[in-house]
């Protein structure tokens, strides 16, 4: 009995449900102004949209433009240090070979005193001493 009770529950249940899927919905022209509206608000998102993708586009080009804009200041700050540290280097060298030449001179002068002075110091006594004081004999 509790059996014939149950399956007749569970077929009463199904014939509801089914009578309950099979109602038709009416669209009616409200639901139809409505998707048009729903359209035409797509629309302009999507017009939105595509302005905010050229903005985009716009501010990548910049930033591409002032990246080389940097490099291009970097290369010019790197030569001019570069031409500036060569100059002084040649500047340097140039600067110092007038020095170097009266120097060698002086120093040949100096040698030409020294033998002089050696020559003395076999004559005159004193000469002797201080030369020899000096370590210069």
């Amino acid at each position: 009995m509790n059996k014939v009770v149950f399956i007749f529950l569970i077929v009463l249940i199904f014939c509801n449900a089914t009578t309950a899927f099979s109602k038709e919905v009416p669209f009616t022209l409200e639901d139809r102004d409505r998707i048009i509206r729903l359209e035409a608000k797509l629309d302009e998102i999507d017009k939105r949209f595509e302005q905010m993708d050229k903005r985009f586009e716009q501010i990548d080009k910049r930033f591409e433009q002032v990246i080389s804009f940097l490099w291009i200041l970097t290369t010019i700050f790197i030569a001019i240090t570069s031409v500036t540290i060569g100059f002084a280097f040649w500047d340097r060298k140039t600067s110092l070979k007038p020095i170097e030449e009266k120097v060698t001179i002086n120093e040949k002068k100096l040698e030409h005193a020294l033998a002089a002075l050696r020559k003395l110091a076999s004559v005159d006594k004193k000469v002797h001493a201080i030369l020899k004081e000096f370590n210069l004999l």
